[in-house]
């Protein structure tokens, strides 16, 4: 193994571990849907991405 090797290793490790620390911090912070463009007033319903702007497209066509 040479030190290309282990520089790829190394930032491949920095990857998956940045990404691991951003979802328990986000999961800490009560985030219930990671990724979602609503996260902050999501209830948490989501199926996919567009779950919680589907659901709150539909609540608000319910009103009307």
């Amino acid at each position: 193994m040479g030190p290309i090797d282990i520089i790829v290793i190394a930032v491949i490790a920095l990857i998956v571990g940045s990404a691991a620390a951003y979802i328990i911090k986000a999961k800490k912070n009560g985030i219930k849907c990671i990724g979602c463009s609503d996260s902050a007033t999501c209830t948490g319903n989501c199926s996919a991405c567009h779950g919680c702007s589907t659901a709150k497209k539909s609540e608000q066509q319910e009103k009307r």
